[in-house]
């Protein structure tokens, strides 16, 4: 989730995710007619090759969950250092969702307990898809802890546009190559969204305007205005 939606906004497009993924549950309990779209949408995207399972890796917890606790460790290490209030905060967030994604997604597939799609053996528990989780979690976490320690809005929104590359990647590969249907992706964002929200949430209320700039801290600012504050700022 970029950093760029109004924080007004936050609550709406985590309304609008919940409510997009109960349809989708409620559609593949159902065995309701978006499966059936679902389905003739997923016979024409599959076409199973080596470069849609390399896509689809990029969502192995051994690949995207190193790439968050580099961002975690960073964070937490230029916060401390520079003295930020509750700079254990924001990396403590990212590792919460990212911990949630295995403690919603398991129940979810045993409940549902969808079978794949014609390109895997045959199996039950694809909905939703955990990779699809894993990757939009990892990797959306990670650019929002570090999008407050990037100076040039350039390379923030290079940041942004890889987070988004990497996440496309892993679900249109998870399609392609047929490990899951569309809408086990598509149910897999919006849950993703809303952990995502989390963690944005706690960014922001944690950093001033939700842009500290690298190794300054809210009482090094003040100290510095000359202006006394009755307040300890957004908690």
């Amino acid at each position: 989730m970029p950093d760029s939606a109004p924080p007004r906004a936050l609550p709406a497009l985590v309304g609008l995710a919940l409510l997009l993924f109960a349809l989708i549950t409620w559609q593949v309990l159902a065995d309701g007619p978006l499966v059936g779209v679902d389905e003739r949408l997923s016979g024409a995207l599959v076409h199973p090759d080596r470069f849609s399972e390399l896509l689809s890796d990029l969502g192995n917890v051994p690949v995207a969950v190193p790439v968050l606790v580099v961002a975690l460790a960073y964070t937490a290490w230029r916060g401390r250092a520079g003295g930020a209030d509750r700079w254990w905060l924001p990396p403590l967030a990212g590792a919460v969702a990212m911990m949630l994604v295995p403690a919603l997604v398991a129940p979810l597939k045993e409940w549902t307990d969808r079978p794949g799609t014609p390109a895997v053996p045959p199996a039950v528990g694809y909905y939703p898809s955990g990779h699809t989780a894993t990757a939009l979690v990892a990797y959306g976490a990670a650019t929002l802890l570090l999008l407050g320690r990037l100076r040039t809005p350039v390379v923030r929104r290079g940041l942004v546009v890889l987070c988004a590359v990497l996440v496309l990647g892993t679900s249109y590969g998870l399609v392609r190559r047929g490990y899951h249907w569309p809408l086990d992706v598509v149910a897999s964002w919006c849950l993703g969204a809303v952990l995502l929200a989390g963690v944005r949430l706690v960014v922001r209320r944690t950093t001033p305007g939700g842009r500290t700039p690298p190794g300054v801290s809210r009482s090094r600012r003040r100290s510095s205005s000359g202006t006394p504050s009755s307040s300890s700022g957004p908690s």
